[in-house]
């Protein structure tokens, strides 16, 4: 057995954000493994953050973000459920980071509920008419439709797409970690972006 150290605790607690209790039974669990027992926390909080689901979310933040000298602007609202967290530095920035995130990425919906269904159908016949023009086998052309809306919704869903800062995460990764941090749940209820000659946005999520 591992001897568990207050300077594995610290270093555990620095990277986390978790309580120094959490930390050191993580790391027993862990048997002393920083990875799994950053893993151990996470999976804690998200589940405990899932027993929390249907806990009102009503604070928190209408973030505003303009680039370009006005060129382009988003606005997003961010939720939580105490007005302490939806006033702290770390959920300000979040904040900050979904705002940053929609100006760059510019998605087009929220999540993958809110793509209308036409939208879907109409991904569909241009995958398979597609894939048909490039000569490729029947039986597969299902298959190479359902890897093309898999792309489309990464691409054009806010929670599916790839952290503009760190590829290897998703936004809803990205949310998911501050809801470990911060214990409470925290939900994008809608944004919207402009862009001078163009507009497009995503509003009244449902609560997760």
């Amino acid at each position: 057995m591992t001897e568990i150290t207050t300077e594995m605790i610290k270093e555990l607690r620095d990277a986390t954000g978790c309580g120094i209790l959490d930390c050191r039974t993580a790391l027993r669990e862990s048997n002393g493994d920083f990875e799994k027992a950053s893993d151990f926390l996470r999976e804690k909080g998200l589940a405990k953050a899932a027993k929390r689901a249907e806990r009102v979310a009503s604070e928190g933040v209408i973030e505003v973000y303009t680039h370009g000298e006005g060129r382009l602007a988003v606005m997003v609202e961010l939720n939580c459920e105490t007005d302490f967290v939806g006033r702290s530095p770390e959920f300000l920035n979040l904040a900050h980071e979904l705002a940053l995130q929609i100006a760059a990425a510019n998605p087009l919906y929220l999540t993958e509920e809110d793509i209308p269904e036409a939208a879907l159908e109409r991904e569909k016949k241009v995958a398979a008419a597609r894939a048909m023009e490039e000569g490729k086998p029947e039986k597969i052309v299902p298959m190479i439709v359902e890897g093309y809306l898999k792309k489309y919704k990464e691409e054009t869903v806010l929670l599916n797409q790839a952290y503009v800062r760190d590829g290897s995460k998703t936004v809803q990764d990205l949310i998911n970690e501050q809801v470990v941090k911060m214990g409470e749940k925290i939900l994008v209820r809608r944004f919207v972006r402009w862009e001078l000659g163009a507009q497009s946005g995503a509003e009244d999520a449902k609560e997760e």
